[in-house]
């Protein structure tokens, strides 16, 4: 078994199109993992190793984040290469939660990017340490340097650059090493064979400048090498356990470069990875001690202790469910008996296997600080398999609120089979996928991160479950409410053979006024002198509540209605509980027109966050959906817009945000209240609702 001290667990995280999946396949060719490279948007039929998904390679995007394991000079490296899309954010948190560090990559053209910065908040948020590599330093444009001075600025990293290019652009060579002071080139067909050289001569000032900057913020981690800087006696191990300092302490950020798509900078970035990112044992993680108030544990990344494990991630296999698991203490052997601590549930471990991308080995044992998956356990994403005698429950990962809704209706009973068992793996896989049946319209709405989040589910119900289904925008849960006082004098009468049915109720309906803790309806006994006897007096209270669940508007409940109750007359044998109920339904019907009904709509609160150049836009977009602007704070280099716009008028502002923003700008929105739809968008709506009537009645 490895030494858990060469172990590394890496993930490779970005902004979309900076060149993750590019990298991941570099890495995995480097490390004789595969034998030929092959480029992320398949041109040659194959598509990149971790883009396993017949989507991913249509689309050349990755959607859910792939593991493998690679091994390089002799120290065994977990890799996962995450998504870089907004949509799939949960790919990228649920893998960061178990990763001892990571390469954040950048494109050396865009620099930093949205994505680039929610990835960083991620990385700090489970306290990974990580290594900067500037991508595509052969593309026109492209700019180390300022990329360094974005991560300063926009990330608010320590960056330190140790390496500087060797040309760029189309003229990019190679890189030079600011530690070792010597020239790397990258021969051979795919750039396999290092080639060291001295510095050219024109980039030995500039070099000498750039070690003098990276001594100087590294020696801040290091006395050591402080004194070797005052005696000239600077060495390469002094510099490398400087920087791994650092780094692993997240006070530092080594920044590489060079070009994945032309084989140039991977294996020192590699080698960097060994070097300066923590092994399992360098980093602590804590669990909770669910028999004793939660009370947090400290783990310890050895073998010997009793296992502690965390199923991080879920997929369904062509074997059944395959669950990836992380080993913080211990190990664990086919055969061993663990404990799920959410559902208390015992279960044996049959097969173990490693992953690489799809396809998987066996192995027998798997030790502390790995990755490895298990097939055929029933858990969810998050759950702890602990030995029985523990009863721990890591920290869950943050989950973040959908943002967008969709109604999907399947086209036949068969369509609808599939569909249910597509929802029912869907949301289990993904935590930011939910899915629920709209009591009110009995649409199945579906809710996720994005537009292509929810498109890729759809095409993936298509594909994999041969489920066909339309979608469509969910309904808007309207209300309806009386805007005037209105009286009422009704009598129920009923004659059929034996006792009949008679009732009289008298009063007024009103609308409660608006407030805080105003209730949706509240009932008024004002009877005097018994004209209805008590024992009816609740079944006038049950006959206008079932009055309220159906308005005539557009079918909505009604809200906001004070029912009173002040006259009224029985007969002896005729009256009944049922007499009354129906009384009071069919007085409040008669009522209602002349109450003057209006629409409610209901109004969300919406928070946008984005940078102050994009103020402007956001402005734009929430005064065209008919919102108004509660209050604009602005904060540096970043605003918050707070809005109260119909729900309505929200569709598909995920979409249009971020093309007003550059992707730069997130929103969340939550129910503030119901308030008067305006004439012409009520007269609509009462028009669609008739024409909806006619369709059902023909």
């Amino acid at each position: 078994m490895a030494d858990i001290s060469k172990m590394r667990n890496i993930g490779i995280s970005a902004h979309i199109d900076s060149g993750k999946t590019t990298l991941s396949e570099r890495i995995l060719f480097y490390a004789n993992r595969i034998h030929a490279i092959h480029e992320v948007r398949g041109k040659d039929g194959v598509g990149a190793t971790m883009d396993s998904m017949e989507l991913e390679k249509e689309r050349g995007i990755t959607i859910a984040s792939a593991a493998t394991n690679v091994t390089w000079k002799e120290h065994p490296i977990n890799v996962i290469d995450t998504p870089g899309h907004v949509d799939f954010t949960i790919e990228v948190e649920r893998s960061l939660r178990v990763l001892d560090g990571a390469v954040l990559v950048l494109c050396s053209v865009a620099g930093v990017q949205s994505q680039s910065i929610t990835v960083d908040r991620q990385m700090k948020r489970y306290n990974v340490p990580r290594i900067a590599f500037v991508n595509k330093c052969d593309r026109t444009g492209a700019n180390p340097y300022r990329v360094k001075n974005q991560l300063i600025e926009k990330l608010g990293l320590n960056a330190v650059l140790i390496q500087i290019p060797i040309g760029l652009e189309d003229k990019l060579q190679g890189v030079v090493d600011l530690i070792t002071m010597k020239a790397v080139y990258f021969d051979g067909e795919s750039g396999e064979k290092l080639r060291y050289e001295e510095i050219p001569a024109t980039l030995q000032a500039e070099a000498e400048e750039k070690r003098e900057e990276m001594l100087d913020a590294i020696s801040m981690f290091s006395d050591e090498l402080m004194e070797a800087m005052l005696e000239d006696a600077v060495t390469e191990d002094l510099i490398h356990e400087a920087l791994r300092k650092g780094t692993i302490a997240l006070e530092l950020v080594p920044v590489m470069m060079g070009s994945a798509y032309k084989n140039k900078g991977i294996q020192p970035l590699l080698d960097a990875i060994i070097t300066y990112l923590p092994n399992p044992t360098q980093v602590t993680n804590t669990a909770l001690d669910l028999d004793n108030e939660e009370t947090p544990v400290k783990l310890v990344a050895d073998d010997g202790a009793k296992p502690v494990i965390l199923g991080f991630k879920l997929e369904d296999g062509q074997y059944g469910q395959l669950t990836y698991i992380r080993i913080y203490q211990g190990r664990v052997k086919k055969g061993d008996e663990l404990m799920n601590t959410r559902t208390q549930k015992k279960f044996k471990i049959g097969r173990l296997v490693k992953m690489h991308a799809s396809s998987m080995e066996d192995i027998n044992e798997v030790g502390a600080g790995d990755i490895a998956a298990l097939f055929g356990i029933d858990c969810a994403s998050g759950d702890t398999f602990c030995h029985p005698s523990l009863n721990y429950s890591m920290t869950s990962m943050f989950v973040p609120n959908p943002v967008i809704s969709l109604a999907v209706n399947p086209v036949d009973k068969k369509a609808a089979d599939n569909m249910a068992k597509a929802l029912n793996r869907f949301t289990k896989e993904d935590p930011t996928f939910r899915t629920y049946v709209d009591p009110e319209s009995n649409q199945t709405i579906i809710q996720g991160m994005g537009e292509l989040h929810l498109e890729v589910y759809i095409e993936r119900m298509r594909r994999e479950y041969k489920a066909e289904v339309l979608t469509d925008k969910p309904e808007v849960a309207y209300r309806e409410a009386i805007s005037q006082r209105a009286d009422f004098n009704y009598t129920h009468k009923k004659q059929t053979g034996g006792s009949g049915q008679y009732a009289r109720v008298a009063g007024y309906i009103e609308p409660i006024p608006e407030g805080e803790d105003a209730p949706n309806y509240e009932f008024i006994d004002s009877i005097k002198g018994g004209v209805i006897p008590t024992e009816y007096i609740p079944s006038c209270d049950k006959g206008f509540q079932a009055a309220l669940k159906k308005g005539t508007q557009l079918g909505f409940p009604i809200v906001g209605v004070r029912a009173a109750i002040n006259d009224g007359a029985y007969h002896p044998v005729d009256s009944s509980d049922q007499a009354f109920q129906t009384a009071a339904l069919q007085a409040f019907r008669e009522t209602y027109e002349k109450a003057k009904p209006v629409i409610l709509e209901p109004i969300m609160k919406v928070s946008v966050e984005g940078p102050t150049e994009f103020q402007g836009n956001i402005f734009g977009s929430i005064n065209q959906r008919r919102g108004i602007i509660i209050s604009s704070t602005e904060d540096g280099a970043n605003c918050a817009v707070d809005a109260e716009v119909p729900l309505s008028e929200m569709f598909g502002y995920s979409t249009v945000l971020r093309s007003l923003t550059q992707g730069k700008a997130e929103y969340t929105m939550e129910l503030a209240k119901y308030s008067k739809v305006p004439q012409s968008v009520s007269e609509e709506l009462k028009k669609a609702y008739q024409e909806k009537k006619k369709e059902l009645s023909k």
